[in-house]
C-alpha cells in the first residue's frame, strides 16, 4: 500500500503519520466549513469519517453544552481521535466508535447535525451512506459535507489516479444524491477549489 492510500483508511505507521497530517492540514477547511453550521449549544452532533478527531474538538467547542460522536472505519484514526478528545470522553460529552457509514449503530432521528469533512470521496455506495445519515438525523437536522476538491478543477484528478477508490464529486452530483434520499434546502458554498454543501432533513 502506498503512503497516500492512508488517506482512505489509515493503517500502521504510515497511517499514524497521515492522521497527524490530517489533523493539522484540514484545520483551515474545517473552520471555514463550520461557519455554515449553526447547531444549538446543546446539540447532538455526529462526525462521520472523523479521522484523528480534530474536527470533533472543534464541534465540541461549537456546542459547548452538547455532545459529539465520531465514527471512522480505521482503528488508527479511532485511537488518535480518542486520545485527542480524552477529556471530553471522560466528561461523557464525546464517544468515538469504529464502524462504517453504510450501516451505523446509532438510533434513528437522534442527531441535530451530521458532518463529513474530507471523507465522502471514499464512501462506498454513496446513496446508501446518505440514507444512513438521513436515518440518524432528527427532522429539521442539518447534514454538512466539506471537501477540499470540489470537482470544478483538475486538482482532484491527480489524487484519484493514485488513491484507489477515491471519487471527487461535483456540487451538482452531491445535490442530486442528497435530494434523491429526501434532503431539501440544499445549499452550495465555494471558496476557490473548496466545496461545502449543507442540506436539511
Amino acid at each position: 500500500m502506498s503512503f497516500f492510500e492512508n488517506t482512505r483508511k489509515p493503517a500502521g505507521l504510515g497511517g499514524q503519520l497521515m492522521v497527524t497530517m490530517m489533523n493539522i492540514g484540514h484545520g483551515s477547511i474545517a473552520r471555514w466549513g463550520l461557519q455554515f453550521l449553526a447547531p444549538p449549544p446543546d446539540a447532538r452532533v455526529l462526525d462521520c469519517g472523523c479521522g484523528g478527531g480534530a474536527t470533533i474538538r472543534m464541534l465540541l467547542e461549537k456546542c459547548g453544552k452538547g455532545s459529539v460522536k465520531g465514527i471512522d472505519h480505521s482503528p488508527v484514526s479511532v485511537e488518535r481521535a480518542k486520545k485527542l478528545n480524552q477529556a471530553a470522553i471522560a466528561e461523557g460529552r464525546c464517544t468515538v466508535l469504529q464502524g462504517s457509514v453504510t450501516d451505523m449503530v446509532f438510533a434513528s432521528d437522534w442527531f441535530d447535525a451530521v458532518t463529513a469533512f474530507e471523507t465522502v470521496y471514499f464512501w462506498p455506495d454513496l446513496p446508501q451512506c446518505f440514507r444512513e445519515v438521513w436515518r440518524v438525523l432528527k427532522p429539521g437536522g442539518t447534514f454538512l459535507i466539506c471537501n477540499e476538491s470540489g470537482g470544478d478543477t483538475n486538482s482532484g484528478e491527480k489524487w484519484t489516479e493514485i488513491i484507489d477508490g477515491m471519487t471527487v464529486y461535483k456540487d451538482i452530483e452531491l445535490k442530486t444524491y442528497l435530494e434523491q434520499v429526501g434532503f431539501h434546502d440544499v445549499q452550495i458554498h465555494k471558496r476557490k477549489s473548496w466545496l461545502c454543501v449543507t442540506a436539511r432533513k
